[in-house]
């Protein structure tokens, strides 16, 4: 299919409740409280707008009352736990070839997959999904590169439940005043090529098409297009791009492709905590110490310029103060702050966030932090590895599929002559053993005589490989005496 006619609206309208709620869990996960008022005072007239704590109006301009809502970033922080739970670790990334396995490495260094990979997984986690592409740019080395899209600037087309083609945009120039121009680039992957476009329309609309040469970020992609001025021809038998959802099912949307925010149905609850952590504040800010004076105690500045109370003066001269039921002195008045209740409801409602995510709550500093080992850690965030684990396996054929069409890329192109493989992903282990414990494990099989040299070799460096896992065997064998080393070839006899 070409890119979208001229004057189309903008985003596709197709996928606006998608697209709206994502712009909710972005708010969300920037922390942003502009951003979040903006959403919400959006909403007034919706169940989802009514009685926010973000959706209520700011203090008016010279209002002596200050703004004293607070946010707390559980959202980001619950999207970065995710993605260090998958990516804190690099996955392992193995093919058949020698000469293709070392090709991979070098784009895999040189890309910084791990950084890539990381960045990718906590947008996931806050919009649901996120896209992976390759691409490639002379200018910046002889390699392709791997970059990450995030769900809200594409627009997917799915077949059977699969990406079948996507379509990436960017603003380059944005006036988002009524009627004001936005430029758009628009990047379509397809199986074998991709399409690029540039239009000139408003906030919500696509507005007409114009050369790729009329804006300095699409003069380079002139060069590269083919005898229709706006392709790419890859030659690939799959797609340069791929959708990775967080995880599935989309409960709010059943049936949907798009993956399922971290953030999905939560957002009562951040907006709970937000308002306890503004209740606790609020608390603190009228506990502070105040003292109530008599009017004989103030200064008079003269008609027209008020009275103060000068609280570093020591001597006072008599006043004559009529009496009160409360007597002619100065009065403390200082309230007390509600610490436990508020530290408990926020803990609460930080835990039900968390589960409702699908992670423990230890994963977040709640409950036990006494020091403990790896098996230990483990058992404790159980709820944590499983969904970290669930979500590896919806990353795993992405990944795999992409680094395969780089590869693929990297041959097309003349930047190598390896053989392109599909590689096979593992993911490290989000908690690793410390080295007493692993020691201490290994001498136990030792002593029960359940473990050979080479599997102690390959428990203490899984990550080595066959070759360097031998020669480990080999001079512990040696050094220990179970290996006899031949008199012949060290030359002991002639």
């Amino acid at each position: 299919m070409p890119l979208p006619e001229t004057g189309a609206p903008w985003p596709p309208r197709q996928w606006a409740p998608h697209y709206d709620e994502m712009r909710i869990n972005d708010a969300w996960y920037s922390g942003d409280r502009d951003r979040l008022a903006a959403v919400y005072r959006g909403q007034q007239g919706r169940a989802d707008g009514r009685r926010r704590l973000w959706g209520r109006g700011r203090p008016r301009p010279g209002h002596h009352h200050q703004d004293g809502r607070l946010h707390i970033p559980l959202p980001a922080d619950i999207a970065t736990t995710s993605a260090d739970l998958l990516f804190s670790e690099p996955p392992v990334l193995t093919v058949d070839t020698p000469a293709t396995q070392e090709r991979l490495d070098e784009l895999t260094d040189a890309d910084g997959l791990a950084n890539t990979l990381l960045e990718a997984a906590e947008v996931g986690a806050a919009l649901g999904g996120v896209y992976l592409r390759a691409s490639w740019d002379t200018t910046l080395g002889p390699r392709p590169l791997l970059t990450a899209v995030h769900a809200d600037a594409a627009a997917p087309e799915f077949r059977w439940g699969h990406l079948a083609a996507v379509t990436f945009w960017r603003e380059l120039v944005c006036d988002r005043a009524a009627g004001g121009t936005v430029l758009r680039h628009l990047e379509r992957h397809e199986v074998g090529r991709i399409v690029h476009g540039l239009y000139q329309g408003t906030a919500d609309n696509l507005g007409t098409r114009v050369p790729l040469t009329e804006h300095p970020d699409t003069v380079a992609l002139v060069d590269s297009l083919g005898p229709t001025g706006d392709t790419i021809e890859t030659g690939l038998g799959q797609l340069t791009a791929c959708y990775v959802p967080n995880i599935r099912p989309n409960r709010r949307h059943r049936g949907s492709p798009f993956g399922r925010s971290d953030f999905q149905s939560a957002h009562d609850l951040f907006d709970a905590l937000d308002e306890t952590w503004s209740s606790w504040m609020r608390d603190i800010r009228l506990a502070r110490a105040r003292l109530i004076v008599p009017d004989g105690y103030l200064r008079d500045h003269g008609p027209g310029r008020g009275a103060s109370f000068d609280d570093d003066r020591e001597i006072w001269q008599t006043l004559n103060i009529p009496p009160t039921e409360a007597g002619a002195g100065i009065t403390l008045s200082q309230f007390a702050i509600r610490v436990e209740e508020h530290e408990r409801t926020a803990a609460t409602i930080t835990r039900q966030a968390v589960q409702l995510a699908g992670y423990s709550a230890q994963s977040f500093g709640i409950g036990d932090e006494t020091a403990a080992t790896a098996t230990e850690v483990t058992a404790r965030e159980r709820r944590s590895m499983i969904t970290r684990d669930k979500k590896a396996r919806y990353w795993a054929a992405p990944i795999a599929d992409m680094l395969h069409v780089m590869l693929q890329i990297d041959r097309l192109l003349g930047f190598s002559r390896i053989t392109p493989e599909r590689p096979a992903v593992m993911f490290g282990d989000s908690v690793s053993e410390d080295a007493q414990t692993v020691a201490h494990t290994l001498s136990l099989l030792q002593q029960a005589q359940a473990v050979s040299t080479d599997t102690k070799v390959r428990i203490l460096h899984p990550d080595w490989d066959d070759t360097a896992v031998q020669a480990e065997v080999d001079r512990v064998q040696l050094e220990s005496g179970a290996a006899v080393p031949d008199p012949i070839q060290l030359g002991r006899f002639s």
